[in-house]
């Protein structure tokens, strides 16, 4: 399987030349094998990486930006979703590869679920003794009535006692959560002014990206 990273190196934009660089140093320092092709020499590269950008992954505008992330003929991501497999230790997933052992993505490939021998932990149980008749205990085999009305009667009251407990825990629960609701209402509003003001240099830095891209197409032409 050969990773395919499509790139614009002549571009102008500071932003892609940096988002590129960490692509394919991150890449390297992983050891992994790429091709990279670069869309600003080649036209045939430039329409290949349009075409097989699938539509819900490109802009409003229909024309994704570099870099551009390919196993093969199957789309991978853009640099966005490779940061986020990155942070998330598992670009070698993202890259549709088996990760190497002893890294830490092949470390987090669900060990939960295997005992020692790889066989899971509830089977291995089942399979020790299928046949083994239940042992039920002597005081369920000789029945004690008494000793059963009396448990009854001291889970009735540890129960009235846990429930007077949890009246008492709620309330205060419920007065932080009063006071957590208004710090939450003024951080929310916080939070939306500084993802308002994100959004719109986002904006601005695409503009500036697509702009460039155009021109640098129209050199290429």
């Amino acid at each position: 399987m050969v990773i395919k990273v499509f790139l614009a190196t002549s571009s102008g934009s500071t932003a892609i030349k940096k988002k590129q660089q960490d692509v394919v140093g991150y890449l390297e320092a992983l050891k992994v094998d790429y091709t990279p092709l670069d869309i600003a020499c080649s036209e045939q590269n430039r329409m290949w990486m349009r075409q097989n950008v699938p539509e819900e992954k490109k802009p409003s505008n229909g024309i994704p930006l570099p870099p551009q992330i390919f196993n093969e003929e199957s789309y991978c991501g853009d640099y966005e979703t490779f940061f986020d497999a990155k942070e998330d230790n598992a670009v070698f997933t993202f890259l549709g590869l088996p990760p190497p052992p002893g890294s830490k993505e092949a470390d987090q490939a669900d060990p939960a679920h295997i005992v020692e021998n790889g066989t899971h932990a509830e089977d291995s149980n089942t399979d020790e003794a299928p046949d083994d008749p239940i042992e039920v205990p002597v005081e369920e085999r000789n029945g004690d009535a008494h000793e059963e009305e009396a448990e009854d009667g001291e889970a009735e009251v540890e129960e009235e006692e846990g429930e007077a407990e949890a009246g008492e825990e709620e309330e205060e629960e419920e007065a932080a959560a009063v006071d957590e609701e208004e710090e939450e209402d003024t951080e929310e509003q916080t939070e939306e002014q500084a993802a308002a003001e994100e959004e719109q240099e986002e904006e601005e830095l695409r503009s500036e990206e697509e702009e460039e891209l155009r021109e640098l197409e129209e050199e290429a032409e």
